[in-house]
């Protein structure tokens, strides 16, 4: 039987309102909150959160701030860093659902695998499993993705933000508008092969993923050109507490033709998704 989602509002550790979306399975195992990919609004997940409940867990999704019902009305102006998605955030939700008394795990869509890394609570996650979450380097894509990207960063996105004061993505077909900070951190970050490790600027970030303790099964998908199986072993490393369980998942194995950086999540991918419950019943 599908379970209707609970909308919901909440506040981000500064206070920031945020929406989010609760759906209750009758008997819950534990509750799973779904972190997402950059410029993707919540949505987006819906289907696995309510495949989740069919499986005795409950599920959370959220919008970040500036993205989706968490945003705006307008991105112009709108001031943020990268990092308060994660610290600011995911942090306020992870708070709040631990308070509840069944185990809390966390599904990490690209971005939500780089977040709990992030936060200061990530103890409070019993497991987490990451889909398509890597290092964002080109260097690790496929030649041709490569220059299609380096081409996105170095010219259409930069008159795209001088033009509005944010960054279009959506003019791009490549999800919601992002605000102007997380747009020049994330191009940032993007030259370093190692992401944020490698920016003399952010030298806390090892520290802060070096203690992180939570299991983790990284996804990735061979054909996903945003995150191959290369780019999360990249970024993966600097888990170093964690215990990593890596897949390089065939999309063929699971009766796929392809599946890329946002394939994991949509309906058709249905067959990979009992392995993620699997996953988290084992650390229950």
């Amino acid at each position: 039987m599908t379970v209707q989602g609970q909308d919901f509002t909440f506040e981000a550790t500064d206070g920031y309102p945020l929406a989010g979306c609760h759906y209750r399975a009758s008997e819950a195992k534990g509750v799973i909150l779904i972190a997402s990919a950059t410029g993707v609004p919540q949505g987006f997940y819906r289907r696995f959160a309510e495949y989740a409940t069919t499986q005795d867990f409950s599920a959370v999704t959220f919008d970040y701030r500036g993205i989706g019902r968490s945003a705006p009305r307008s991105l112009k102006g709108f001031e943020m860093d990268f990092r308060d998605w994660a610290r600011k955030d995911l942090s306020a939700l992870v708070d709040w659902l631990q308070n509840e008394s069944t185990p809390l795990y966390l599904v990490g869509h690209s971005y939500g695998g780089h977040a709990l890394g992030l936060i200061d609570n990530h103890h409070a996650i019993r497991a987490a499993c990451f889909l398509g979450t890597g290092a964002g380097w080109h260097g690790w894509m496929p030649r041709l993705e490569s220059l299609r990207v380096r081409f996105m960063w170095h010219g259409m996105a930069p008159l795209l933000t001088g033009l509005k004061g944010y960054l279009a993505w959506s003019r791009l077909g490549m999800g919601e508008d992002l605000p102007l900070g997380v747009y020049q951190q994330w191009k940032r970050w993007c030259g370093f092969p190692h992401y944020f490790f490698d920016d003399p600027e952010y030298t806390e970030v090892n520290d802060q993923f070096s203690a992180v303790k939570t299991p983790i099964q990284a996804i990735n998908a061979v054909d996903d050109k945003w995150a191959m199986p290369r780019s999360r072993d990249a970024f993966m490393q600097f888990y170093a507490a964690s215990v990593v369980d890596s897949v390089d998942l065939v999309p063929q194995d699971i009766g796929l033709r392809e599946i890329g950086h946002m394939g994991y999540f949509r309906s058709r991918a249905q067959s990979l998704w009992p392995g993620i419950i699997a996953y988290f019943k084992k650390h229950g």
